[in-house]
C-alpha cells in the first residue's frame, strides 16, 4: 500500500491535485503515529490506530473515486475529532500534542478549497483556541502524564513536525518544479503545433486556390463565348459556387493569421469610389436575387483617395453586407458612408451596414463576434457560413485602430457601424456620382477587351500548366504576345534573349521559387530584363504576402483566382502607353441606370434626444435637431402621446370636469422603437431622461438601449425645463463635436447647479398622482399651504411650504428662489407653468425681472405629462447656478431668438 501510495506520489499522470492530496495525507497518518506512544490507556491508543485506519480506508476511496474534495473534507473532520482528545488524553500543552496542531492547519490550506478552506480554518483556529483556553482554565480536564519525559515528548515533536513540514514542503516544491517543466514541455509543443497549423492553412490556401484559380478562369472564358442560356446559366452557378468557397478559404486562413499574431496591416493609397464601386459590384447581385432592394449613401465630402488598408477594408465592408443579405429575407439591405474631418490631413469615416432582417435577441448581442459561434442556430440553420465573418470584422477593426458596434432590434433589424480613422491623399471631394461596373460577365453580356496591344509581350511563369492556360486564354482578345514558362530556371533562359514588356510570376515553384527567380532576374548578366516590371500572379493570399512582395521588389501583386478584368487592369497598369490602345465603347460602357447610383447622405456623429417632458421651446429643439420621445398621458377616455394627441389645456379642461388624468412613461418598446429610428440620423444617440427616482422612463430607456451598443442613457436628475436645460447643453456640444463621453459628464456635472423648484397651487393632482395622502392634502387646503417642490439627488423632495394666498405665496417663493443673485447665472431662466393665463405670466415676469434681471426669459408652457402632476395655477424658476464651464451654450450670443418666448 505504501509503495502505491508513493508512486501516485510521483506519477506525472495523476492531476497535481490527487498529489497533493496524497502527500499531506500521508504526513498527517505518520503524525498520528508519533502519537500512539503519548497515549495513557488501551483505549486511547485504539482510538488512534482507528482514525489511523479511517483516514487510510478515505484516502484510498478517494483516490480510487476521485472524489478528492470529500475525502480531504472528511480526514479534516477526523483530524479535529482526534487531536483535540490526544491533546487532553495526553497532558494538555505539557505534552508533545501541541505541536502537532500546526499540520491540520498546513492540511486544510493545501487539501481544500472555496468555502469549505475558509470554513475549517476558522474551525481550525477556534478549536486550538478551545483547547488552549480549557486547559489554562481548567486545567484538571487535561489527564496527568503517567511519565515525566513531557518536555522530551514537546521536543521530539517539535522536531518530528518541523522534519515532516520541511519533507512536505520538499515534496510540493518538486512537484510545483516537475508542473512547471510539464507546463513548459506543452507550451513549447502548442507553439509547435501553431506553428504547423499556420502552415498548413497557408499550405491548404495555395493549394486549393491553384485549381480555383482554373476553374473561375476557364469559366469566365465560357462566359465569354456565343453559348446557350442553359450553358451560361450553369456557368454562372459554378462562378458562384467557386467564389463562396473562395471566401470561406479566405476566412480560414484569417481566423489562422489573426490567432497567431501574424496579421499586418498594410495602408495603401486608394480611390474611394473605385472601392465603393467594386463592393457595390459583389453585392447588389445577391441582394437582386433575394429580390432586396440595395441602397446606398455615401457621403459627398469625402476625399476622393485615402490611405488605409483598402484589401481589409473592402474584406470588412464585404463580410458585413454577405452576413445583411444572407439574414435578410425581405426589405432592403443599406450601406452608408460618412466622414468626418478631424486635422489637416486625417479624416474618420463612418461605414455603416443596415438591413430589415431578423435582427439579433438582446441576450445573444455579446456573442456576435465570437468565432465559430452562430446566434440563433436553430433558427439559421439553414443559411451558409462558418461563423466567422463577424469574429474576423472586429479583431480587422480592432487592428486597424478603428470600432465596430452593432445595434439590433429582434425581428426588426440589425445595424453594424465600423470607424476608421484615414490619412488623406487628396483633398478632392469624392461628390456624386453614377456608379459605374467592374465586371459584366455575371449578366451573360457580350464581353470587349477593355485594350489592344499587338505590340506588346509579356511572360507568364508558373509552374502549373492549367495555370499558364487561363492567363493566356484572358488575354486572348488583348492581342498581346505571351510567352510561358514553368520554371524559374525557364523563365531565365527566355529573358536571356528576349526583351519582355511585363512579367507575371508565380511565387511558390519547386527548385527556385519566384522569389530566388526575380533576384536572380535582376542581377542576371546579360539578361534583358533587369529592369522590367515583375507582378507577383500567386496563390499566396493576404497583406503580409504584399508586404513580403512589395519588400523583395515586385512591382504588383495579384492574388488567384485573378478575374479577367483585373487581370487587364493589371497589365494595362504596367504596359508603356504608346503600345495601348484603349477601346472607347468600353471606357464609356457603364451600370445600367435602375442598378444603384451614389447618393449624398449628411449624417450626425451624435444626436442628443430625450422625453418630452424635457419642456423646450420648439424653437430651440428645431435649432439644435432635438429629438423627443413622447409620454403616455392616461385619462378616462383611453391613453394619448404627450403633446401629439393631448396638449397640457386639454388635459386640464378634462381633469377640471371631474376626471382623472395621469402620465406614464414610454414603454421599452417605445424607447427600442425611437433609437432604431434615430439611428439612421446619426452614429450615436446620447439620450437625457427625467430624474430616474420620480419617473420609470430612466429604466426603461436603460433596458431598450441594451439592444443598441451606440445608445447612451443618462439621468438628467431633473424634470421639465431644467431637465431641458441640460439637454440644450448637451446638443450644443454634440453640434460642436464633442465627444460622447464629454458630453455624458457634463450632463452629470450640471445636476448640481440646476435649480429646480416649482410652487404648487392646489395639492388636488399630487394627490390623485399618489404624490402625498390623501390627509396631507386636506391639511395644506384648509391652511393655504402651497409645497414648493425641488429635486436633490435625482428625488422630488419638499423643500418648504409657502402660506397665504397663491400671489403672495408665489411672492415670495421668487424673492427666496432669487435671493443670492451673485450665484445665479443670469443669462438664461425658464418661466415654466401649468393653468396660467396671460395677466398671471406677466405679474411672474415682473417679480422676476425686479429682483434679478436675466438676459433671456422663456416662458414656456408645461407639457401635459408634467401638468397632470402638478396641477393648474403651477410654475417653477428653472436657471442655472454659477458655472461657466458646465453651459458653453449660451456662451454664443443671440442664437436662440429674444430676450422672452
Amino acid at each position: 500500500m505504501i509503495k502505491k501510495w508513493f508512486d501516485l506520489i510521483v506519477d506525472h499522470r495523476i492531476s497535481l491535485r490527487e498529489r497533493m492530496f496524497c502527500i499531506v495525507t500521508v504526513a498527517c497518518m505518520i503524525a498520528l503515529i508519533f502519537t500512539l506512544p503519548m497515549g495513557e490507556s488501551v483505549l486511547n491508543i485504539l482510538l488512534l490506530v482507528a482514525g489511523l485506519a479511517a483516514m487510510i480506508l478515505i484516502l484510498n476511496f478517494s483516490l480510487r473515486k476521485k472524489r478528492i474534495q470529500a475525502g480531504a473534507t472528511a480526514i479534516t473532520v477526523l483530524l479535529l475529532t482526534l487531536f483535540p482528545f490526544t491533546f487532553f488524553s495526553a497532558g494538555g500543552f505539557y505534552s508533545g500534542v501541541p505541536e502537532w496542531f500546526v499540520l491540520c492547519f498546513i492540511y486544510v490550506c493545501i487539501t481544500l478549497q472555496g468555502k469549505r478552506r475558509i470554513v475549517f480554518f476558522g474551525l481550525c483556529t477556534a478549536e486550538t483556541l478551545l483547547c488552549y483556553g480549557a486547559a489554562f482554565y481548567f486545567p484538571e480536564i487535561a489527564l496527568p502524564s503517567a511519565h515525566n519525559n513531557s518536555f522530551f515528548d514537546s521536543a521530539l515533536s517539535m522536531i518530528l513536525v518541523g522534519l515532516l513540514t520541511s519533507v512536505l514542503l520538499m515534496f510540493l516544491n518538486r512537484i510545483y518544479e516537475e508542473e512547471n517543466a510539464l507546463t513548459q514541455q506543452q507550451k513549447k509543443e502548442i507553439e509547435e503545433l501553431n506553428r504547423a497549423e499556420n502552415h498548413f492553412f497557408s499550405s491548404m490556401s495555395h493549394e486549393i486556390r491553384t485549381p480555383i484559380n482554373t476553374i473561375i478562369g476557364l469559366n469566365e472564358i465560357i462566359l465569354r463565348e456565343d453559348i446557350s442560356e442553359e450553358v451560361a446559366e450553369n456557368a454562372r452557378n459554378i462562378q458562384g459556387a467557386s467564389k463562396m468557397l473562395l471566401s470561406l478559404i479566405n476566412d480560414i486562413l484569417d481566423i489562422s493569421k489573426i490567432k497567431s499574431g501574424k496579421m499586418e496591416i498594410v495602408n495603401v493609397s486608394y480611390e474611394t469610389g473605385a472601392l465603393f464601386s467594386e463592393i457595390v459590384n459583389m453585392i447588389w447581385i445577391k441582394a437582386k436575387e433575394k429580390g432586396l432592394e440595395f441602397k446606398l449613401h455615401v457621403d459627398s465630402s469625402i476625399p476622393s483617395m485615402l490611405c488605409g488598408d483598402e484589401v481589409r477594408i473592402k474584406q470588412i465592408l464585404i463580410n458585413l453586407l454577405n452576413n445583411a443579405v444572407k439574414y435578410t429575407s425581405q426589405g432592403s439591405v443599406t450601406l452608408s458612408v460618412r466622414c468626418e474631418r478631424q486635422a489637416v490631413n486625417k479624416v474618420r469615416v463612418w461605414y455603416s451596414v443596415e438591413d430589415t432582417g431578423q435582427g439579433v435577441k438582446k441576450e445573444n448581442i455579446p456573442y456576435i463576434f465570437n468565432a465559430f459561434r452562430r446566434v440563433d442556430e436553430e433558427k439559421n440553420r439553414h443559411i451558409e457560413g462558418t461563423g466567422l465573418g463577424l469574429s474576423i470584422v472586429k479583431q480587422l477593426v480592432e487592428l486597424m485602430g478603428g470600432e465596430i458596434s452593432v445595434n439590433s432590434v429582434y425581428t426588426k433589424g440589425s445595424k453594424f457601424i465600423v470607424m476608421l480613422e484615414q490619412d488623406i491623399v487628396d483633398e478632392e471631394e469624392l461628390g456624386v456620382f453614377t456608379l459605374t461596373s467592374r465586371s459584366r460577365a455575371h449578366e451573360g453580356e457580350t464581353y470587349r477587351q477593355s485594350f489592344e496591344a499587338p505590340g506588346a509581350r509579356i511572360l507568364v511563369v508558373d509552374d502549373n500548366d492549367m495555370n499558364l492556360l487561363v492567363v493566356r486564354k484572358l488575354l486572348s482578345e488583348t492581342k498581346i504576345q505571351i510567352d510561358t514558362a514553368s520554371s524559374g530556371a525557364e523563365c531565365l533562359r527566355l529573358t536571356q534573349d528576349h526583351r519582355y514588356d511585363c512579367i507575371l510570376m508565380d511565387h511558390m515553384m519547386p527548385e527556385m521559387d519566384g522569389i530566388e527567380c526575380l533576384h536572380a532576374l535582376r542581377v542576371q548578366p546579360g539578361g534583358l530584363c533587369q529592369d522590367v516590371p515583375v507582378v507577383a500572379l500567386t496563390a499566396n493570399a493576404g497583406s503580409d504576402n504584399q508586404l513580403l512582395y512589395r519588400k523583395e521588389g515586385f512591382s504588383g501583386y495579384l492574388a488567384k483566382p485573378v478575374s479577367g478584368a483585373l487581370l487587364e487592369a493589371a497589365v494595362l497598369s504596367i504596359l508603356p502607353k504608346g503600345l495601348v490602345q484603349m477601346d472607347e465603347e468600353a471606357q464609356q460602357a457603364d451600370i445600367e441606370k435602375d442598378i444603384l447610383i451614389f447618393e449624398q447622405s449628411q449624417r450626425r456623429s451624435i444626436l442628443v434626444t430625450t422625453d418630452s417632458v424635457c419642456d423646450l421651446p420648439e424653437s430651440l429643439r428645431s435649432q439644435l435637431g432635438i429629438s423627443v420621445c413622447p409620454y403616455y398621458v392616461c385619462t378616462d377616455d383611453g391613453r394619448f402621446l404627450d403633446g401629439q394627441e393631448l396638449d397640457a389645456d386639454e388635459l386640464l379642461m378634462h381633469i377640471a370636469r371631474g376626471r382623472k388624468g395621469y402620465s406614464q412613461p414610454p414603454e421599452v418598446e417605445d424607447y427600442e422603437s425611437f433609437f432604431a429610428q434615430k439611428l439612421t440620423e446619426a452614429q450615436n444617440i446620447v439620450h437625457i431622461t427625467m430624474a430616474r427616482h420620480v419617473s420609470s422612463g430612466y429604466y426603461n430607456a436603460l433596458e431598450a438601449a441594451k439592444s443598441f451598443e451606440n445608445v447612451t442613457v443618462v439621468d438628467s436628475g431633473h424634470l421639465s425645463s431644467s431637465m431641458g436645460l441640460t439637454v440644450l447643453c448637451a446638443a450644443y456640444m454634440a453640434e460642436h463635436h464633442a465627444a460622447k463621453e464629454e458630453i455624458v459628464e457634463s450632463v452629470k456635472r450640471m445636476r448640481r447647479f440646476i435649480s429646480s423648484a416649482f410652487i404648487i397651487n392646489s395639492t388636488h393632482m399630487m394627490c390623485q398622482a399618489g404624490r402625498i395622502s390623501k390627509k396631507v392634502q386636506i391639511l395644506c387646503d384648509a391652511l393655504l399651504l402651497h409645497p414648493v417642490l425641488k429635486l436633490k439627488k435625482s428625488r422630488m423632495v419638499v423643500g418648504h411650504m409657502e402660506l397665504g394666498s397663491f400671489p403672495h405665496a408665489a411672492k415670495k417663493y421668487i424673492r427666496k428662489t432669487l435671493q443670492d443673485t451673485r450665484n445665479i447665472d443670469r443669462r438664461i431662466l425658464f418661466i415654466t407653468y401649468s393653468g396660467l393665463d396671460e395677466e398671471k405670466i406677466q405679474y411672474i415676469q415682473n417679480l422676476v425681472q425686479q429682483y434679478c434681471p436675466f438676459e433671456r426669459i422663456y416662458l414656456q408652457k408645461a407639457s401635459s405629462a408634467i401638468a397632470s402632476n402638478c396641477g393648474p395655477g403651477s410654475f417653477g424658476l428653472l436657471f442655472m447656478r454659477r458655472d461657466d464651464a458646465a453651459l458653453p451654450f449660451f456662451e454664443t450670443p443671440g442664437r436662440d431668438g429674444p430676450a422672452s418666448a
